[in-house]
């Protein structure tokens, strides 16, 4: 009984990446220090944090470990919805200046 309960309290508390950058302060221009707090706060609870955390990992190889395989998926986990939830929290008359990036770090 007590594990179905777990299950039901997880299953009805979803975290969506919209729920949660709709919470951020839009970046404007003007508010850089508080919006990079703010996003690097949301990602590290949604643990979308690793891109910014670590260095882009290099490419893999035949002799890749498992390790390096699964810290390289992760990564770019990251990395692609990091960017997204930026993107997401960022004016539209700043998102045309911004340059076409790979990484969530340098973004």
């Amino acid at each position: 009984m007590c594990e179905y309960m777990l299950y039901m309290f997880a299953a009805s508390v979803p975290v969506s990446l919209h729920s949660q950058a709709t919470s951020v302060v839009k970046f404007n221009g003007l508010n850089f220090s508080e919006w990079a707090e703010q996003v690097q706060f949301h990602l590290g609870v949604l643990d979308l944090d690793l891109a910014l955390l670590s260095e882009k990992p290099a490419a893999l190889t035949d002799a890749s470990s498992a390790e390096e395989k699964s810290f390289h998926k992760a990564w770019e986990r990251s990395n692609r919805l990091s960017l997204m939830f930026m993107r997401m929290t960022v004016a539209n008359n700043i998102k045309s200046t911004f340059n076409d990036t790979e990484s969530a770090k340098e973004l």
